[in-house]
Formats: C-alpha cells, sequence, structure tokens
C-alpha cells in the first residue's frame, strides 16, 4: 500500500479543494496546515499526523473524508454569516472528554455542563450537515439563557431515533447505537430511552462512550463481560475519530458510576464479608 508524507498530502488536499477559495500555510515544523477561506476571513487548522495515518490505511477514502468535513464546515460559517442564527435552529448537546478545550478559538468559553469525571457536556447548533459549538459570545444573538439551552437540547436528543445493534459475547449482551449523525454518545443523555433498556437487562448495566459515534449499553452477565467491556471500549476509543473516554460506567437509578470504583467496592465487600 502506497505511504505518503506531509507535503504530498498537503498536495493531495490541495487538488481536491478548490485553491481560488482558500490561502493554504503548511506549518512543516508543527506539521499542520491552516487553511483561510478568503471570503469569509475564517479559518481552519488540520494537524496532518492523524490524517496520514488514515490515508495509508484507507488512502483515497481518507482524503475525501476529510475534504467534505472541510467543505461542510466552511459552508455552515458562511450560511450563518449570510443568515445569522435561525431561532429555530435545533440545539443539542454533545459529549466531549473533559480534556476537550473550553473555549473557541476567539477565546469565547463554551456553554458547558457537568457529566462525571470523564465527560462533559457541551451544547451544538445545529447546522444540518454540520454543527457549532454555543460559546458565551452566541447568547445575545440566539437570544437565549444558559438554563433554556439546556432545557432545549436535553428536549431534542429525546427526539433521537435510537436504533441499535445487539451482539452477544460468552454469554452477555451489548447493544450499540450507530446512528452516525454526531450525536450517539449523546444519547447518554436520553433517560426515558435508558430505563426502557434497563428493563431488558438481565446482569449490570452499563453505559460507555468511547468516542462520539457511538452508545454502548451493556448488559453484563459474568466476570468474563468485564473484561471483553474493557477491551471493547479500548478499541473503540482508539479508533474513534472524536474519541471520549475508554472508561465506561454502571447505571443505577438514574446515576452513573465509573466500573473501576464500582470494582474497588466489590472486593472490599467480599473482604468484610470474610
Amino acid at each position: 500500500m502506497k505511504q505518503i508524507k506531509s507535503e504530498q498530502l498537503v498536495t493531495l488536499l490541495k487538488q481536491q479543494l478548490n485553491e481560488e477559495k482558500f490561502d493554504f500555510e503548511f506549518d512543516k515544523k508543527h506539521d499542520k496546515l491552516r487553511l483561510n477561506h478568503k471570503k469569509i476571513g475564517k479559518g481552519m487548522e488540520l494537524s496532518l499526523p492523524g490524517i496520514l495515518a488514515k490515508y495509508n490505511d484507507k488512502q483515497g477514502a481518507a482524503i475525501d473524508e476529510v475534504v467534505y468535513t472541510i467543505e461542510q464546515t466552511f459552508n455552515a460559517m458562511e450560511q450563518e454569516m449570510e443568515q445569522g442564527f435561525q431561532a429555530t435552529t435545533k440545539i443539542y448537546p454533545v459529549i466531549r472528554a473533559t480534556s476537550y478545550p473550553q473555549a473557541s478559538k476567539e477565546g469565547h468559553a463554551f456553554i458547558t455542563t457537568e457529566h462525571t469525571a470523564e465527560t462533559r457536556i457541551f451544547y451544538a447548533l445545529d447546522l444540518g450537515k454540520t454543527y457549532r459549538f454555543i460559546d458565551e459570545s452566541m447568547l445575545e444573538v440566539l437570544q437565549l439563557t444558559v438554563e433554556q439551552i439546556s432545557e432545549m437540547a436535553r428536549f431534542s436528543v429525546k427526539q433521537l431515533p435510537t436504533v441499535y445493534k445487539k451482539d452477544e459475547v460468552a454469554g452477555n449482551i451489548f447493544y450499540f447505537v450507530n446512528a452516525n449523525d454526531g450525536y450517539d454518545a449523546s444519547r447518554i443523555l436520553n433517560e426515558s430511552f435508558l430505563k426502557e433498556m434497563q428493563t431488558n437487562i438481565e446482569g449490570d448495566m452499563t453505559l460507555s462512550v468511547p468516542h462520539q459515534d457511538v452508545l454502548i449499553v451493556g448488559d453484563i452477565r459474568n466476570e468474563t463481560g468485564y473484561d471483553v467491556l474493557a477491551q471493547m471500549t479500548m478499541h473503540f476509543f482508539a479508533v474513534g475519530t472524536v474519541p471520549i473516554t475508554s472508561l465506561s460506567f454502571i447505571y443505577e437509578d438514574g446515576e452513573l458510576e465509573p466500573i473501576f470504583i464500582l470494582a474497588k467496592n466489590r472486593v472490599k465487600k467480599e473482604q468484610e464479608k470474610q
């Protein structure tokens, strides 16, 4: 399979993108490419090593994916510039790792809500094929309070379809929600869906959001199930385009508890029995 270097990747991207629309700035030292959109005066930065790894794995399909993402992002920016924000635009919650940046490149703080020690809730303005995180500078334009944004987002996530695939491994059942709409992990906030799933669960109910495009609901019925879950979430975390956390949670009484804490508690209980 053909392997390429950063310079060749930049050439490929220039061929696919409209050079009249963009200024390209290749930072060889930091292995980054900055694209500046001439018309709207905004830009975005691409870290090249990640794209290279995908290209060396998927070849042309990887370039197509990157070009599509770039075009959709700038289309959304153009749309926003020309039309402003629509009051009717959908707002959704988006789960991210707590290490995710909490401010935009312009320095405006994103609107967020605490979720778990591993995850934080951001809020996204849905723009069709892409979305934009809501920051403090947008509240006045949207004419919404933080509380209203949070309420709208939780309502929106309940309207999303919750179709899943089911798999059985070593006597344990796993359900995978993967609609690829950008909000798969967000479905961990759909309480009615979680309670409905709980009625089918015979063992321990676990929830995992290893990356943005999947929610895994586990029905863990034996000790092997926890090992399978750990390996599975680590794999998904490693391959996801937007990784969140490789840690899974036990879902009980509407609360999420990290599994490593649960394991420690179980060991303690066993010791107390002895």
